[in-house]
């Protein structure tokens, strides 16, 4: 088993570049908005499978490099993908809450239509639409609010924050599922080996939702909480925190469809915090006050 990873200076990446069997590629590897580049990759390592956890993700910024975003986020994923689909290999694409608006008043379930009301959410759609269509062995992974003890997340935010602020005033009305880093890499490892060994397993869309869901504000509290840092917490609604890209309000995903199809239980995310806040060395269990 050899599978190539894409993205290895990411969150998600940087937990799977440390398994056995991977070879990881960052942007010295193959920049992503260079499609031969990304095909010389794949030739190169002649994996057994790919799992593609590269993105643009800085949202507010992609409002601006709208062309930047589309080619790593759009385009890439399907150069990927076809040049998996010609070497009879499948592809595990990770892709984002965000191809929805949050209108729903129920968690989303795969077969509910994609319309994203930022740049972000579109080119993800894209990319989503290039995996798909390329062959019917590839996998497209759902995820939102992803955290980890590395790179730019809220967790890493409200941490910094909370240093020199006693008093915190946070969205409340923003409601999903912070899903760990290192959860996110245990399934899409389980899928792509699991793809590459057999072509009897599910195919096609599924969403990783850890649980149980909450609001920005609440996940703020539940970090002071476990890290024993005396915040105050004031919720204000999305309207009052004005940013270049909107953002859904409701970023609940429907992981059913994932556990029944995988049989693979949704992660407690205030078990993965703890974890995280371990890995930091930060928080009641470490000695902090």
């Amino acid at each position: 088993m050899k599978v190539l990873v894409f993205g290895k200076n990411g969150q998600v990446g940087q937990t799977l570049s440390c398994l056995d069997d991977v070879v990881a590629a960052g942007r010295e590897e193959a920049d992503l908005s260079k499609p031969e580049e990304i095909r010389r990759q794949i030739e190169s390592v002649a994996p057994t499978a790919i799992i593609n956890a590269a993105a643009y993700t800085a949202v507010d910024k992609a409002e601006e490099e709208t062309d930047l975003a589309m080619a790593v986020n759009g385009v890439a994923p399907g150069v990927m993908a076809e040049t998996a689909a010609e070497a009879g290999i499948p592809l595990v694409h990770v892709s984002t809450d965000c191809v929805f608006d949050g209108k729903l008043d129920r968690p989303y379930v795969e077969t509910d239509a994609p319309n994203p009301i930022n740049v972000y959410g579109q080119t993800k759609l894209a990319g989503e639409e290039a995996v798909l269509k390329a062959s019917d062995r590839h996998i497209v992974l759902r995820v939102s609010w992803v955290f980890s003890e590395v790179g730019s997340n809220f967790l890493h935010s409200m941490l910094r924050l909370s240093e020199t602020r006693d008093e915190l005033s946070i969205v409340s009305d923003q409601i999903g599922g912070p899903t760990s880093a290192s959860d996110i890499a245990k399934v899409l490892w389980h899928l792509a080996t699991e793809a590459a060994k057999t072509g009897e397993t599910p195919r096609g869309v599924f969403h990783l939702a850890s649980q149980p869901f909450v609001s920005r504000a609440d996940f703020a509290r539940e970090i002071f909480r476990q890290t024993g840092r005396d915040v105050i917490v004031n919720e204000i609604p999305t309207s009052a925190f004005p940013t270049p890209a909107r953002r859904p309000l409701n970023s609940r995903l429907d992981g059913s469809h994932l556990s029944q199809s995988w049989n693979m239980t949704a992660p407690d995310w205030r078990e993965s915090l703890r974890d995280v806040l371990g890995k930091l060395k930060i928080g009641k269990a470490n000695g902090e006050a």
